[in-house]
């Protein structure tokens, strides 16, 4: 088995609704987000999934959150921008964008510090 794994960042202003504490307060965080592939094999070339393709799919998704204020954009604008929350969202969006290819999309984490971390998988 292989996982092939790429990440990148998006720098974004949120708070949280209802939380009781600093972080109820607009803050920003440069937001590390890391996606995992899982695949059984790999193609002519030796190759399990391009990184420029896995790179560039998720750079299409963070690219509507970057320089923004999290809270203003869906599904945010309703639903809390937690880093839980963050995860799920690019994982339901990044799923379909994988399309017919020999792979399954493992986790997806989303680092708000270099101490902390969430990561989202279904299973």
């Amino acid at each position: 088995m292989y996982y092939v794994s790429v990440a990148e960042h998006f720098d974004a202003a949120h708070f949280l609704r209802g939380y009781q504490g600093k972080c109820e307060a607009l803050h920003g965080h440069r937001f590390q987000v890391v996606v995992k592939l899982r695949v059984a094999v790999v193609n002519e070339i030796g190759i399990a999934y391009d990184f420029t393709r896995l790179r560039g799919q998720l750079r299409d998704i963070l690219a509507r959150f970057d320089h923004t204020c999290l809270n203003d954009v869906p599904p945010f604008d309703s639903l809390n921008p937690s880093s839980e929350n963050i995860a799920v969202t690019i994982y339901n969006e990044l799923q379909p964008r994988l399309g017919n290819a020999p792979v399954s999309l493992s986790s997806v984490e989303v680092w708000e510090s270099p101490q902390s971390r969430v990561s989202y998988s279904p299973d």
